[in-house]
């Protein structure tokens, strides 16, 4: 018995010193804590591929949203492939719009003109598309670097209220995964009073529903989604540099 005694007698000597050390230095705690086990880990696992699927699956149909509002004012971003201007002047003919809008910055480099814009380039092809020329207006803006569709959406803005024009909904219609940023940039420009809607123009060098398939498609839809994140969650107007380059409209019909 005296051996055993003897130690027991040590270790509540051991375990009586280390607390000593322990309440004079404050540095280490010792406590007992949870954690899973091999089925709690397969569990999370399990979980975390299906989150991942889900998102996989359903990304493309989230960023290519199309969400019509009723009015009679489209707006089309210039800098959209011809297919896609296509559609916007086919939207234009069957819907019951009154005026459509193009809007987009410098096509090459800084601003020279109006002329020299991506609103420009849009409303040239709406016109060769049939849309009568009375009834298209390019709003160009003059911003080149960061920002683009905020940007243009503040010049159409802008250009709502020089010219005494009360909106109050709108349709943009532009080009597949680039949709949801768009209606949330214009939402940001335009304010609750103007409710935006918009029209995602399928991207025809992919399948939607196998965009990770092509190459076209894995690059559209993760630089789309990197993009959306920065809008919806680091991007905040009032921080941004003031639009003072909005310009004054230009003749729909030159």
């Amino acid at each position: 018995m005296k051996p055993i005694q003897q130690t027991i007698a040590q270790g509540e000597s051991a375990r009586s010193s280390a607390q000593r050390s322990q309440a004079r230095w404050a540095i280490f705690v010792r406590k007992e804590r949870w954690g899973l086990s091999w089925r709690g880990w397969l569990l999370l696992v399990s979980a975390g591929l299906v989150v991942a699927c889900l998102v996989f699956l359903n990304i493309h149909p989230f960023l290519a949203v199309t969400h019509r509002v009723n009015t009679n004012v489209l707006v089309v971003e210039g800098w959209i492939p011809r297919y896609a201007i296509r559609d916007g002047a086919e939207e234009f003919r069957t819907g019951s719009y009154q005026r459509i809008f193009t809007t987009g910055g410098p096509v090459e480099g800084g601003y020279t003109n109006d002329y020299n814009t991506s609103a420009s380039v849009g409303a040239e092809n709406l016109k060769r598309f049939g849309v009568p020329d009375d009834l298209v207006e390019m709003v160009p803006s003059r911003v080149t670097a960061r920002e683009r569709t905020y940007s243009s959406a503040v010049a159409l803005r802008d250009w709502f209220r020089e010219h005494n024009t009360p909106v109050y909904s709108i349709n943009v219609l532009t080009e597949d995964a680039h949709a949801r940023r768009t209606r949330l940039l214009f939402h940001e420009a335009f304010g609750k009073s103007v409710t935006v809607g918009i029209i995602a123009v399928a991207n025809p060098d992919y399948e939607s529903t196998q965009w990770w398939r092509y190459s076209d498609g894995v690059r559209e839809v993760i630089g789309e989604s990197i993009a959306y994140v920065y809008a919806r969650f680091f991007f905040y107007p009032s921080a941004s540099p003031p639009h003072k380059e909005a310009p004054q409209a230009a003749a729909a019909s030159r």
